[in-house]
């Protein structure tokens, strides 16, 4: 099963949120509070992933998943949206956010999105992408891109596992996709984190995008 945790000020959306996740079957909403009571929510349930409203009255959305993502082993983290952009997005993957889900989305995509996420994949739709990329900070763009030979560093096998992090495959799915070991798959992205100089999958992604990798291959 598949434990989450939602972190949203109506319960209204909490409750529908419940219902629509766990009409999968593997999936079971552990908690649903409002952003005051989450962190104690978190440590009492340890979910495998939290959803958080990214605008509630009483704490801030990154308030939140900023101390969610300090705990120890903490859970993945995505940040649901009533809308498809916005300035939070940079602020929210700079903290370690590794999905959105926009709240109206049909059932399917949701479920699909708890299930890519509590892998250790990541859900960010192309447009979310590419406006992090452009709004970058010079001392946050990876260190390789600044330079014209970052593409030719990769091996054509990295290039092929750099494509499909960059659109939310777990390590688990790419190894399925390239018909490679996961532990293979491992080596390849910590080899392309140094290469790239990025932390994060989120980074590898956005990395993606500016070598023009991540064009063909698309997850929402």
């Amino acid at each position: 099963m598949i434990r989450v945790a939602v972190v949203d000020d109506e319960a209204l959306t909490r409750a529908a949120l419940r219902q629509v996740l766990e009409s999968a079957g593997d999936i079971e909403v552990v908690a649903e509070c409002e952003g005051r009571d989450a962190i104690g929510q978190v440590r009492a349930t340890r979910p495998d992933l939290v959803l958080v409203d990214a605008v509630m009255p009483d704490v801030d959305g990154l308030t939140v998943i900023r101390a969610v993502l300090a705990l120890d082993s903490p859970p993945a983290v995505a940040m649901l949206t009533a809308f498809d952009g916005g300035d939070r997005f940079g602020d929210a993957l700079r903290s370690g956010v590794t999905g959105f889900l926009v709240k109206d989305s049909d059932p399917d995509t949701l479920i699909a999105a708890a299930h890519v996420l509590a892998a250790g994949g990541s859900v960010l739709k192309p447009t979310v992408r590419h406006t992090f990329a452009d709004t970058l900070r010079p001392h946050e763009a990876p260190m390789p891109f600044r330079a014209a030979t970052a593409l030719a560093r990769l091996t054509q096998r990295e290039r092929d596992v750099l494509c499909l992090v960059a659109i939310g495959m777990s390590n688990a799915e790419t190894a399925k996709a390239l018909g490679i070991g996961t532990a293979t798959v491992k080596d390849h992205v910590h080899s392309l984190r140094t290469k790239l100089g990025a932390k994060t999958r989120v980074a590898m992604a956005v990395a993606a995008h500016q070598m023009g990798l991540d064009v063909v291959l698309q997850r929402s």
